[in-house]
């Protein structure tokens, strides 16, 4: 690890040029919530991140698995770079990949069926992200059982080209290709990128494989809050994460250390 790497350690101009930041959103810079069309986002949020972006150099992204019409209505007035939809589409600078609903139509015909399937069970929330669908049963964990199952027989279904993610209280069925490490890499064979060692904070099951391209780089991997993980540095919560970041924006050092 470099010295630059070590907390409170201020970085030169060298040293802020080293980093690329990626940043999960739900669980990670946002808490989670019940519902998940009601994500609630710290007014301060956007401007820590657009000062943060200033001071890398413009190589700070979004890795969600969100829309990213989702992310931007949430921190506007800026447009981030966004990996969004687990990789499915993601914008670096002005160049938007979308993925399109209509090239996935036996997932669209799934995510009816799938609306009928779990009509009546009260509290489990289809969120149809039109290239995924993503169930949850966080308001009805008696529910977890079926809601896996239903889950894993779509995607069966399905054949090779979908499979099914799991995260916190939710089960999506998504093309095969999708990752969070993969579009992470994507990022880094770009500018402002390109070259730089990347960081990576995320929070759930999502995440790990993140983390692991994180590591291959030789970068930080931060996993918040409790749980298994292959990252190697660990916050408690968001509001944690947000401090952490506030500070380094306002002109402070690398908050992070790469210690568990």
């Amino acid at each position: 690890m470099t010295q630059a790497a070590k907390a409170g350690t201020p970085l030169s101009p060298a040293g802020e040029a080293e980093w690329a930041l990626f940043l999960d959103f739900d669980g990670t810079l946002v808490d989670i919530v019940e519902r998940p069309e009601a994500v609630s986002v710290d007014p301060e949020l956007p401007v820590i991140l657009a000062r943060l972006k200033e001071r890398l150099g413009g190589a700070l992204a979004i890795i969600s698995g969100r829309p990213i019409s989702f992310l931007d209505r949430r921190l506007e007035p800026f447009a981030f770079d966004i990996g969004g939809l687990h990789g499915l589409e993601h914008r670096i600078g002005d160049r938007l990949y979308q993925c399109q609903p209509e090239e996935h139509p036996r997932l669209r015909e799934m995510a009816d069926r799938l609306g009928e399937v779990l009509a009546l069970k009260t509290g489990v929330v289809i969120e149809d992200k039109g290239c995924s669908v993503a169930l949850h049963w966080r308001l009805a964990p008696q529910e977890k059982d079926f809601v896996l199952s239903t889950a894993q027989a779509a995607a069966e279904a399905l054949g090779v080209d979908y499979r099914v993610q799991y995260g916190k209280a939710v089960a999506e069925i998504l093309p095969a290709v999708a990752g969070k490490g993969r579009v992470i890499e994507t990022f880094l064979q770009q500018s402002p990128y390109r070259g730089r060692r990347p960081i990576f904070a995320g929070d759930d099951l999502t995440d790990e494989n993140g983390f692991a391209t994180i590591n291959d780089h030789g970068g930080l991997s931060i996993r918040i809050g409790a749980g298994e993980t292959i990252a190697r540095e660990r916050l408690g919560t968001p509001a944690d994460l947000r401090h952490s970041l506030s500070k380094w924006a306002a002109g402070g050092p690398l908050p992070f250390t790469g210690d568990r």
